[in-house]
Parts: structure tokens; sequence; C-alpha cells
């Protein structure tokens, strides 16, 4: 007889997320994916500004605020045809992708790595063995000495002591999934406390150019910030001399701590390859970073990767990758707490709308799986199909175009763990490829800082064009569309203009593409194929649901930000509007 089992909420994500599943023995056969979040940005920046929407939309997300903010601002210059300088892109670009490696080594070790460390089996690890082990792996940090691995045993010992487990709370310590041997557990605590100090490297970067964090400045136009090497009061000499030192930092963690400590991991947990596969198909628009106004096939991209072109892949058939066409993308409400004006079909983002119609039952409810509508998040379809975006997409698009630095990375993980690139669609994959594009991606900052540094060496200083700033120079109406590929994967904002005010606006996420729900067809989302998708995924002890932990943050989930703040009895407590 089938159980039901409820994980609410996922933790160690941003945002709320409730999965409910059915199993049979110890696998599960069914599973749900529930957002009960509701966004609601789109409707906040209808009526205002288009040179305003930045501001508002940055807020959809706690963690991923620039990337929107950037998304938005493309979108809008795009339909009021602004054409900002080379250089404020290049800013863009390396606050992109600073916030990404931030972004990827956070969710490495402080969101997803204690799904395989086992943190109170640190305290009988030997800090000389812990060297040794880490020495054997390839670790190069220059945080492994054994004074420090013997000072983070005493921190774990005290603290597993004390009663009071902190932010090691709420693991599932006891459960017998967990396979490191005690010094690659003290290694990895050690490297978890250290990658707290390192990502305040990346946070500085963006803070240079944005003023503040974690919701920066930026300009419809180009950038906020003003560019003279000599000035005190711009960004300076000093100021870029220091982020080329938290560049050089960041790429030495990364390469010398994340990727070998990830290798390391996923080696143990080789069968992971084979758990947590989602549908075969994936879509991207090229490498991390890559920013179009409009349709990528004819948009600028100044990316350096712009050798990786848009494209989709079908049924995992990395040999013929497919031409991206945004017209294409649809959404749907089937499961979702929504109705659309024309009954239950699919809508473009460009025609999409917002429409609250919650079916549900009142707070606190069991069980929402019995419901046809289950959840706030629609089901984004490509060309009527389930499509995985993220870090595995990108990678293997890259790898399939034949990036060379993608293609040598993933075979080095390939042989080192003993798998094909096909195996890479699954729980353990998504982890190693996040790692691959990190690797890449801190490697491709050094490029863009030293382009954008050549540039002012030139005299390039400009970073605004105000040739639109004035609405009476835009057109009657408008309309624009942005695609961004950002930590989670391929995002973007789609927004019209009439009569210089925002008439229709609509964000489509990363996280909307992998956590939605079934479609009218039944299809599911990649989140609920990724765990009832062969009826095989495991869940031993359904009161310590680990293994859907793992493989739900190999997705690495950023659920939108709240809109409302509701008691346990479903009652409005207060309107966020920031």
């Amino acid at each position: 007889m089938a159980k039901q089992v409820v994980v609410d909420p996922i933790s160690r994500i941003e945002g709320h997320l409730r999965i409910e599943l059915e199993t049979e023995g110890t696998s599960i056969t069914k599973a749900w994916s529930e957002s009960t979040q509701f966004r609601g940005i789109e409707e906040i920046v209808t009526g205002r500004d288009p040179r305003d929407a930045w501001a508002f939309t940055q807020r959809i997300c706690g963690v991923c605020t620039s990337v929107h903010a950037i998304a938005s601002i493309v979108a809008v210059e795009n339909a009021l045809g602004f054409n900002p300088p080379p250089q404020a892109k290049r800013i863009r670009d390396i606050v992109l992708t600073a916030q990404e490696v931030q972004d990827h080594v956070i969710h490495f070790y402080h969101l997803h790595a204690l799904d395989w460390v086992n943190v109170p089996d640190a305290m009988n690890a030997d800090p000389a063995k812990t060297l040794a082990f880490a020495k054997s792996i390839g670790s190069t940090w220059k945080g492994n000495t054994i004074e420090r691995f013997t000072e983070v045993k005493a921190t774990v010992k005290q603290i597993v002591e004390s009663g009071q487990l902190s932010v090691f709370t709420g693991g599932y310590w006891g459960h017998p999934a967990y396979k490191l041997p005690p010094e690659a557990n003290l290694m990895a605590v050690a490297h978890y406390l250290d990658a707290l100090e390192f990502q305040r490297s990346m946070i500085r970067i963006v803070t240079v150019f944005g003023g503040k964090n974690p919701h920066p400045n930026f300009l419809v136009g180009g950038m906020a910030c003003s560019i003279d090497p000599n000035k005190s009061e711009t960004v300076n000499q000093v100021q870029l001399d220091d982020i080329a030192g938290w560049i050089a930092e960041s790429k030495e963690f990364v390469e010398s701590c994340y990727l070998p400590d990830a290798l390391a991991i996923m080696t143990v947990y080789k069968e992971y390859f084979d758990i947590g596969a989602a549908q075969p198909n994936f879509l991207a628009v090229g490498m991390s970073g890559a920013t179009y106004g409009g349709d990528p096939n004819v948009g600028i991209n100044e990316s350096p990767h712009a050798s990786v072109k848009p494209g989709v892949i079908l049924n995992m058939d990395l040999a013929h990758v497919q031409p991206f066409d945004p017209k294409l993308i649809t959404e749907w409400t089937s499961s979702a707490w929504y109705e659309y004006s024309e009954g239950d079909v699919g809508l473009p983002p460009a025609q999409g709308e917002t429409t609250v119609k919650y079916t549900g039952p009142a707070v606190p409810y069991k069980w929402l799986a019995d419901h046809p509508q289950y959840t706030w998040c629609k089901a984004p379809r490509y060309d009527g199909k389930v499509m995985q975006v993220g870090p595995i997409a990108r990678v293997l698009l890259a790898y399939a175009r034949g990036h060379e630095r993608t293609k040598e990375l993933v075979g080095i993980a390939a042989k080192k763990i003993g798998i094909t690139p096909a195996q890479l669609n699954s729980t353990g994959g998504r982890t190693l490829a996040r790692c691959v594009e990190c690797v890449t991606s801190v490697e491709t900052l050094q490029g863009i800082f030293d382009t954008f540094v050549a540039g002012l060496k030139k005299g390039e200083l400009d970073v605004f064009d105000s040739t639109k700033w004035e609405p009476s120079t835009w057109p009657k109406e408008a309309e624009g569309y942005s695609f961004v590929e950002v930590a989670r994967g391929n995002l973007s904002h789609w927004v019209k203009v009439s009569d210089g005010k925002i008439s229709h606006y609509q964000a489509v996420v990363p996280t909307t593409w992998l956590a939605g729900g079934r479609d009218k067809d039944g299809n599911q989302g990649p989140y609920e194929e990724s765990l009832a998708g062969n009826g095989k995924h495991p869940l031993v002890d359904p009161a310590q649901p680990l293994e859907v932990l793992r493989t739900i943050h190999s997705f690495d989930p950023c659920m939108s930000c709240a809109v409302h703040l509701l008691d346990t009895e479903g009652q409005e407590l207060q309107v966020v509007v920031q």
C-alpha cells in the first residue's frame, strides 16, 4: 500500500518549497513539487515607469538580486532602444559572474554539502590523517594544515557536546546513507567555514560597482557608477587593484578547494549518478552570464563565451543541438493557482497573465496532491516539452558545442569518478556540473576584468547611454525581452510599455522551469520527474528524507520571495511591498 510522505519545508533553500510523495517500500513512486509562496512582482511593476522596474524586480529574490535587475534593465533597453556603452556591459558581466561564482560556492558548501557530509563524525577524525586525505585528492588549498584541522575538530566537538548544533541543526546525522570517512568529514567542515570567508570577496566586487549589497544600484542605459582611475569619488585605481586581488583569491579557492572537494565527495557517492534523472531535455542561450536583449539568434552578446551559441538538447542527443526559438516558450497554469482569460492553455510570456485563483485548502493543510492545482509555480514548456535549465544545461550545451575547457573538465571528472557524460542527467551530475561551471566562470571573470581594465587604459570611461532617457524619445507602444543565463538557469524578463508606463510584465525564472508542476497533459516538472520518474528513487526513512534533499538540492532551488505574510490560520498579517 502506498504511503504518503510530506517534506515541508525543504530546508537550506531560498524561499519555501513543499514536496509531497507517495512511496512503495523504500522507493518513491509519485511526487508533487509545491511552491507555497506567491510572488506577484509582475503586478507590482505594472503601471510604473519602466526605468524603475529593476529596483522592484531585483526583490523577486533575496539571493539572485543583481541578475533580476540586469534582466529587467536589458528587457527595458530592448523595448525602448537603449544602447549601453561596452564598458557598462562589461561591468554587468563582472557583477553577473561574481555573483554566480559566489552563489555556486555557497550552494555547494552551505546548502548542499551537508547532504553528503556527516558533521558530528568530524570529531572522530585524526587531523594528521585529514591533511593526508586532502593531499591525496589533489587539494592544494592553503587552509589545509594540521593546526586548522585540529582547531575545527575541537570546534565541532564543543558544538556537539553542547547539544546546540547551531548552523548544523536539522541534519539527519544518524542516517545510514552518510558514507564519507571521518577525515573527509573534517576536511569538508573546515572548508565549509573557509567558504564563509571566501564569499565576502565576491560580495565586495558587486559592492564596488553597485554601491551596496544585496540590492546594488543599476541604471537603464548603462551603470549607475562613474569610472575614473584618477578620482577618489569614483571607481578608481585603488578599487580596481582590490578587485584584481579578490578575483585571484576566488580563482585560488575554486580551483584548489571546491573542485577537488566536489570530485572526491561525488566519487564516494557514485551511485547518485544513476539516481535523480529528470527529463533529458535541456535549454540554454549560452554559457553562464550570456545576456541577450531580444531574440538571442540576432541579439548582441558581449560575453566572452560568445562561441557557445544558444541551443536546445532533446533526449540527451549531444550530437545534434537544436536551434533555440524564444517563440516556442509557453507557460501553463494547469496545476497552479492562477487562471488565464483564455482558459487552460499555454501562453507565451509576452502574453502571460498573473491572475490569482487560489483553489487549495485553508492553511494549515495536510495534503495538497489530491487537488488539481497545488502550487504557485507555473509550468514553462518549450515546444510543449519539459526542459531542464541551469548549470547542467549549460555544461552539456558547451560540451556539445565543443567548448574546450568544459570538455576538458568534464573529461577529467568522468575519468576520476568513472561515469559517462550521459550520466550527468542525475543528482550527482547536476552537483558536478555546477562545480565545472564555477571553474570556467571564475576563469572567465578574470578575462572580463582584464578587458574592462584595457578599455580604461584606452580612455573608455563612458558607462551610460543618455539618448533614450527622456520619455519623449520613446515610442507610444513598445515591447522587449531579455535572456540571461544566471546561477540556476535560464532567466527571461518580458515587458510592454504603453504611454510611458509598464502595461505588461512577466518573468520566467529558472526555478519556475524546474519546480513547476504538471501541465495539461500530466507531464511532471523536473523536480517531480527526478524523484518519481522511474519509481526507483530511494527513500529509506520517511522521517529522515535525506535522499530527497540530495536530489532537490542538486537543482539549487531558489523559490520566489513572498509577497504576503500569513499566519497559521491563513490570515493575512502584512502586505510586503518593497
